[in-house]
């Protein structure tokens, strides 16, 4: 099952207070094994949503209750102030949603270049963990297939699209040609990167980069013939670019209002366009309100998003097909893996009952070992007969939904999870 928010169903400013950091995700996930609310769990945040993906604990109580409850307490929120932005899926749903991500299908930007690295990362930190088991294993192992299948049998990843490339674009939509412009770029991942290089590209006259680890800052600058900005000394930095474009891992924002009005006064009010791409936001939302400051954020890039739909329209049948074709094998995965277990517990229940019928029908009569041993093998025989025999026949369904709806079933009606 899963939970979540996403650009889909909610503004920037309720999915920045639902973002996890790598830290906050990684402890989530640990939380959410440790208190029970999930057996198996992976977080999920990006800068267009935030998703809690698990396995429930204990299948008896609602889990989705207690991971709302989790993700509006960890993040200190009234649920109320979610305003119907949460979405909820479960089973098949919940695993056609997560290969529907990994393909870029569900993504602001159709088909974007950085989801299914966001997705292996996201993953690897739940396994580093621990918090993952066979089930969610499984299941990300094919929503990375996925995502794989979908960028090399399909067109949409044909021209490169993602978050980073949007923001140059409109950088390019402001100014024109960018060769006579100067940019600071903060931050120095995965986003930055792409940024740079994509500046670099469109011929940029000069690129800054600052960033809190200094060596990560050089080894970026260098990449693409850069300059560093030493982080603690952003305030005069801010003084040379036309445009910053900021990605960085931050609770707070790092550009305050009051930060942007004295560089201003250093740059005698010349304009100046920021590019926010972090999530939460490293700008703060009153900066836009200076004078000669234009602010623009990840939900600002509607105009891109739109032509990049345009585009790449005609190949959502085909990246749908792929998620669907794996979705069935999941789902023939997790009816097999289920078929074993339901097979080997009723196979135990139906020789507890076998032998407790004998001894009631015996009632304490003191047969010969060779005559006890037949009538055992005769009710095994019949027990197999009228009873596994036709649970064998599950494993020849070839529709995995029934299969593990009949499954649910036989778990049902012969009490194997022991509540009756």
């Amino acid at each position: 099952m899963l939970i979540g928010v996403s650009h889909r169903t909610a503004p920037l400013d309720v999915r920045e207070r639902l973002a996890f950091t790598p830290a906050q995700a990684r402890r989530a996930a640990e939380e959410l094994r440790a208190e029970r609310i999930l057996g198996e769990s992976v977080v999920l945040s990006t800068c267009n949503r935030s998703e809690l993906y698990g396995v429930p604990a204990d299948e008896s109580t609602d889990g989705i209750t207690s991971l709302e409850n989790y993700l509006v307490g960890f993040h200190k929120l009234d649920a109320s102030s979610l305003n119907g932005a949460l979405y909820r899926h479960r089973d098949a749903e919940a695993v056609r949603h997560a290969f529907r991500v990994a393909a870029g299908l569900d993504s602001m930007l159709l088909g974007e270049a950085e989801i299914l690295g966001q997705i292996r990362d996201a993953y690897q930190a739940a396994l580093e963990a621990r918090s993952t088991g066979p089930v969610l294993n499984r299941m990300f192992q094919a929503a990375l297939e996925v995502g794989k299948r979908v960028r090399s049998e399909t067109e949409i990843a044909t021209r490169p699209m993602s978050v980073a490339f949007a923001g140059v674009k409109l950088a390019e939509q402001i100014f024109g040609k960018l060769k006579n412009r100067c940019a600071l770029i903060l931050g120095a991942g995965a986003v930055s990167e792409q940024v740079v290089e994509h500046l670099r590209n469109r011929g940029i006259a000069r690129v800054m980069v600052a960033n809190r680890s200094r060596e990560r800052a050089m080894d970026l600058a260098a990449q693409f013939g850069g300059e560093v900005a030493p982080w603690t000394e952003i305030e005069e930095a801010l003084r040379a670019p036309d445009m910053v474009v900021t990605s960085v891992s931050a609770e707070e924002p790092i550009l305050t209002r009051a930060l942007i009005e004295r560089a201003m006064n250093a740059r005698e009010n010349r304009a100046l366009f920021l590019i926010d791409l972090g999530v939460p936001r490293n700008v703060a939302r009153d900066v836009g309100e200076l004078y000669n400051v234009y602010l623009y954020n990840v939900d600002d890039l509607s105009g891109i998003v739109e032509e990049n739909k345009r585009a790449r329209a005609g190949e959502i049948p085909r990246a749908e097909a792929i998620v669907t074709e794996h979705v069935a094998k999941f789902e023939a995965w997790q009816a097999g893996v289920q078929i074993n277990a339901v097979v080997e517990q009723l196979r135990a229940k139906l020789r507890d009952e076998g032998e407790a019928m004998l001894r009631e029908r015996l009632n304490g009569a003191d047969l010969p070992p060779d005559q006890r041993e037949r009538l055992e093998k005769i009710t095994g025989d019949v027990m197999n007969r009228f009873v596994m025999n036709r649970v064998e026949r599950l494993r020849h369904e070839r529709d995995a939904g029934q299969r593990l709806a009949d499954l649910e079933a036989l778990r049902r009606l012969f009490d194997l999870d022991g509540d009756g």
